[in-house]
């Protein structure tokens, strides 16, 4: 007898809201390992907010919100580290460190975990060929533009092959040619394991790769691809 695999994430209830009306109301809803989800919704209808609350970047103003198993609103500063070691992040202001190079801010999530200088170098230099930027080791970010700032800051959420990736609008800073690359390095790793959730107002994207959309409106979540099959 086999028994349903715990979820990644899980979410009972949750609502969010800064003061005034809530942004998220009532979401219930369990993403599992090894799943693509694309998160939609019209500008200001609460995605990044939804993705803030799955990187622990807020809490929710109620309800229950498990990471790995894990309630939120109740894991200590230690463990919230250790969580968030498992989690690749790209959000919107990419976060690099202008001090550091494309290369030592790619190779940053291996040094935090203690790898060795030679193969974290060496794990950087392979992703960032991946997506198009074997040239730009050693170059500041200040140097980069905005859809090569965006691939750095895709190449360091990945590199360390995380249970959850988590992409705001990842697509946005660059051509068609390398959303496709970098759509296909979200889908490898998707395969291999990786919880892996896309917000996205890339129509084309999420019509062309079929992966379970969950639409926020209203500060609900529809899963989309569910009510679809329904029909």
């Amino acid at each position: 007898m086999t028994t349903e695999e715990s979820p990644l994430i899980s979410l009972e209830d949750v609502m969010l809201h800064y003061g005034g009306a809530p942004v998220l109301k009532n979401i219930s809803l369990s993403l599992h390992k090894k799943s693509f989800h694309f998160l939609t919704g019209a500008s200001g209808a609460g995605k990044t907010s939804f993705m803030r609350l799955l990187y622990m970047g807020i809490k929710p103003s109620s309800g229950t919100l498990k990471i790995f198993e894990k309630n939120v609103s109740m894991v200590s500063s230690e463990e919230k580290c250790k969580i968030r070691q498992r989690i690749g992040v790209v959000f919107q202001d990419f976060n690099l460190l202008d001090h550091l190079t494309v290369l030592e801010n790619v190779a940053l999530p291996l040094k935090v975990m203690g790898d060795f200088p030679t193969h974290r170098e060496y794990q950087a230099k392979e992703i960032l060929d991946w997506v198009g930027l074997g040239n730009c080791f050693n170059i500041l970010p200040s140097a980069l533009s905005g859809g090569q700032k965006q691939r750095v800051a895709i190449a360091r959420a990945v590199i360390t092959q995380p249970d959850l990736l988590l992409a705001d609008e990842p697509t946005g800073n660059v051509d068609e040619k390398i959303a496709n690359k970098l759509m296909s390095l979200f889908y490898g790793m998707h395969k291999m394991g990786t919880c892996v959730v896309v917000a996205t107002h890339y129509r084309q994207f999420v019509d062309k790769f079929h992966y379970n959309e969950l639409n926020i409106e209203h500060g609900r979540i529809i899963d989309k691809t569910k009510e679809s099959s329904e029909q």
